[in-house]
């Protein structure tokens, strides 16, 4: 499966400097306002050191990573859901993703320009959300219009609909996120074709600056605090260093990292915490050929876990030759763990577990 993030802020508070770090590709960097127009795309490989122990033990030609995209989408500000500042543009981007990166600047440089005089990351964070609920009300409302008039008919499951509806609208306009509402069933089933903007899983980046790690300073606090009373998760990182650790090699990226007293990047950080956040796992492949890993969402059977890599196996699944990471861990090979008895084999029903390392019989 394809794991979409969309990193959301302010203008200048250090989108684009973070998407530089994935590696791969750039966005423009600038002190100045709405600097990335068009969203900027980039693919990283999900860090998983249980692939490079694969790698020793299976000793295949490649391995394989998987996959995140990140979308660099421009600066979003106060009045973007009227479409200033090109807003409706940038908002409607951030429709395509599975999860928001809200960066908020936690960090004090008078020669970085902040589009709102000030450093305030609860005004910030507000700004967005309210841009966002904004949004997301317009969409409601016509919803509600619609249902309206079907619901003339007297329809009971149309005017249960509309009911949801206005409930979802009331909230809205009380400054209230859809995602507050999202443990509701019948919430997620009224609008689960609207791409509703705030009922996306957030996860806020905070950007200190490198005296602030790894603990943090009183402005990611304040970040920490918001987002607890959301349920959403933090993840601290440096822009400035990030950009730097992108250009060292691996041996120097550690090192760097050891002195900062740093465990793994920002970015590694980051998108384990997105993972986390989207109930994903993952499962492994082992093969001569290859060793690969893929993401799959956690609760996902064995079937469907092999549809991820090609259709027919989830069409003609049969079973699935199964034997847990730490098992192979213990025992060191495919063979060793099988003579130990520790591989499995697991029908349609079984649901795969974080870390197996799977081999699918299935029928052309």
């Amino acid at each position: 499966m394809s794991l979409k993030c969309g990193i959301v802020g302010l203008p200048n508070v250090g989108k684009s400097t973070l998407f530089n770090s994935l590696g791969e590709a750039r966005a423009e960097a600038a002190n100045f306002p709405f600097c990335t127009i068009d969203p900027n795309v980039g693919k990283v490989a999900v860090p998983d050191e249980r692939l490079e122990k694969l790698k020793k033990w299976v000793e295949p030609a490649s391995i394989v990573s998987a996959m995140i995209e990140f979308v660099d989408i421009a600066g979003l500000v106060k009045g973007a859901s009227e479409g200033k500042g090109k807003g409706n543009a940038f908002l409607s981007h951030i429709r395509e993703v599975d999860l928001i990166v809200h960066v908020v600047r936690c960090f004090e440089d008078p020669d970085v320009i902040h589009v709102e005089g000030s450093v305030d990351p609860e005004r910030d964070i507000m700004i967005i959300d309210q841009e966002l609920i904004l949004k997301d009300l317009e969409t409601v409302m016509k919803r509600v219009d619609s249902l309206k008039k079907l619901s003339k008919s007297g329809d009971k499951k149309v005017l249960a609909e509309l009911e949801v509806v206005h409930q979802i609208q009331a909230q809205l306009e009380e400054g209230v996120s859809v995602r507050k509402l999202w443990d509701r069933e019948e919430v997620r089933e009224a609008v689960k074709d609207l791409f509703l903007l705030s009922a996306k899983p957030t996860l806020y980046a905070c950007n200190v600056d490198e005296t602030a790690l790894p603990g943090g300073n009183l402005y990611s606090e304040k970040v920490k605090e918001i987002a607890s009373k959301q349920g959403d998760d933090v993840v601290l990182f440096c822009a400035k260093i990030e950009a730097e650790i992108a250009e060292l090699e691996d041996d120097e990226k550690a090192m760097f990292l050891d002195e900062l007293g740093v465990t793994g990047s920002g970015l590694d950080r980051l998108i384990q915490a997105a993972y986390q956040n989207l109930g994903l796992i993952t499962y492994f492949t082992a093969g001569p050929k290859e060793v690969r890993a893929w993401t799959i969402s956690e609760g996902t059977k064995a079937p469907q876990a092999a549809g991820v890599i090609h259709s027919d196996f989830e069409r003609g699944f049969i079973r699935a030759e199964t034997i847990s990471f730490q098992d192979y861990e213990t025992y060191g090979s495919e063979k060793a763990a099988k003579d130990a008895g520790k591989m499995r084999q697991e029908g349609k029903e079984y649901r795969v577990c974080d870390g197996d390392v799977l081999l699918f019989r299935f029928n052309v």
